[in-house]
């Protein structure tokens, strides 16, 4: 049976959360595989909404498995409070629904301490972190010094892996003028939240191999987006972990041949929260119509993200960089009543024109977009859910953007409702 992975091919905010739950309904396991709980993503479900931020979308879904693997880092108290939020809404959750992999690093109090003191306190340039101690946890996980869910269950192993991260910490947090770290809260702490996390954990690299040999489909779901990668984002102002199509193998403990379709979520313009480049940004009031129409506040700050016209020269690149076999196309209805709209297909760097984006943080700074003009639309395209329901000038503007980026639309969706999307080709198709 056919394994889809889903990732993000702009920075994120593309409406994976829909397009996720729509596509959960065909498989029987959907698994998270990076990232934290800084990447939220809103559900629309016959009329009742839900923002998860670190569950995997299919935990609305009855009769789902949903997982949380090894490449996520897990704030154990914001898993709990997720789990009762969603709780209160009437959704189920138990051990036979929800696992989280035993080697999962976690998120500690003082990741959050670091991650704020650090951007509070940086005068050359800000990342634009959410502060919620991703960025911190991903780098003890590398420096071996992280705290795991399965450190949880014995007590000696814990007290030796929070000695092993505050050696490093309270250096740190010395410099940064911070108090050391209250060692034996700390260890109270994680204590008193144990049992709520270990009655999830699971090794789950053997349960998805054991879902695969027996048939069963996976949905492997990706949280920001590809231009986020900490190799081939915009760095520095990126992520800390690794976006792309390829993390889901490393990120859950299945082979890269268990993959059977990539699709990347694409929004019809672009948008960005924090700071980096971003070469096709609208400062006028286009870029306000967009934001204003598009709803453009992030899920988990509220901070207002930066909107521009489609750029086709990213979404090329980040195509290419995640092998994706097709595009989901979001909020298409945003773009209702342009008269005109843009599209930028190759960017001008001090008078050469560049066909993507180069990694020099400099050169991208520089970088000026070079647009194409397509005529725009005036009838609705909201809620439409067959190609024949679109204004010609919209179906014109869907295979134009699939011929810049070089990839085919598998799937077109025209507002948060889950019915309302148009599909092409079934990623889930043996």
């Amino acid at each position: 049976m056919a394994n889809v992975v889903v990732v993000g091919a702009q920075w994120g905010d593309e409406g994976k959360g829909k397009i996720v739950d729509w596509l959960s309904e065909r498989a029987d396991v959907i698994a998270r595989f990076q990232g934290g709980h800084n990447a939220g993503h809103t559900l629309v479900i016959d009329g009742k909404v839900f923002k998860l931020s670190l569950l995997p979308s299919g935990i609305v879904r009855e009769g789902k498995l949903s997982v949380i693997g090894n490449g996520v880092v897990l704030d154990p108290w914001h898993l709990v409070k997720e789990i009762e939020g969603l709780r209160g809404q009437g959704i189920t959750i138990t051990p036979e629904t929800l696992m989280i992999a035993e080697n999962t690093p976690l998120i500690l109090p003082i990741h959050g301490e670091l991650d704020r003191a650090r951007e509070s306190q940086n005068s050359v340039a800000k990342i634009g972190t959410t502060g919620r101690g991703i960025g911190p946890a991903y780098e003890d996980k590398v420096g071996r010094r992280a705290v795991r869910v399965a450190d949880l269950a014995d007590d000696a192993t814990l007290e030796v892996r929070v000695d092993r991260a505050l050696v490093h910490h309270n250096a740190l947090r010395a410099g940064l003028g911070l108090e050391p770290v209250d060692r034996e809260r700390l260890l109270a702490d994680l204590r008193a939240i144990a049992p709520a996390v270990l009655e999830y954990a699971a090794p789950v690299w053997k349960v998805l191999n054991e879902k695969r040999k027996a048939g069963k489909r996976i949905l492997f779901e990706g949280a920001q987006g590809s231009l986020l990668d900490i190799d081939f984002g915009t760095y520095p102002f990126v992520t800390s972990s690794n976006v792309i199509a390829g993390q889901a193998a490393t990120g859950t403990g299945i082979g890269p041949g268990a993959i059977d379709f990539v699709l990347g979520i694409v929004k019809a313009y672009t948008t960005r929260v924090g700071e980096g480049p971003f070469p096709a940004e609208l400062k006028d009031a286009d870029g306000e119509r967009l934001g204003q129409r598009g709803h453009e506040f992030g899920t988990v700050t509220g901070r207002k993200r930066r909107c521009g016209w489609f750029d086709a020269v990213l979404v090329r690149q980040t195509c290419a960089t995640s092998g994706v076999n097709g595009i989901a196309l979001t909020k298409l209805d945003v773009l209702d009543g342009f008269d005109t709209l843009k599209i930028c297909v190759a960017y001008d760097l001090d008078g050469e024109r560049l066909d993507h984006l180069p990694i020099a943080a400099d050169q991208q700074a520089r970088c000026k977009p070079i647009y194409e003009e397509l005529p725009g639309w005036s009838e609705s395209t909201e809620g439409a859910r067959s190609w024949a329901d679109l204004p010609a000038e919209a179906i014109k503007y869907v295979r134009r953007v699939e011929e810049l980026i070089d990839c085919p639309v598998a799937l077109l969706s025209t507002s948060p409702e889950r019915e309302d999307t148009i599909l092409v080709t079934d990623p889930f198709a043996d």
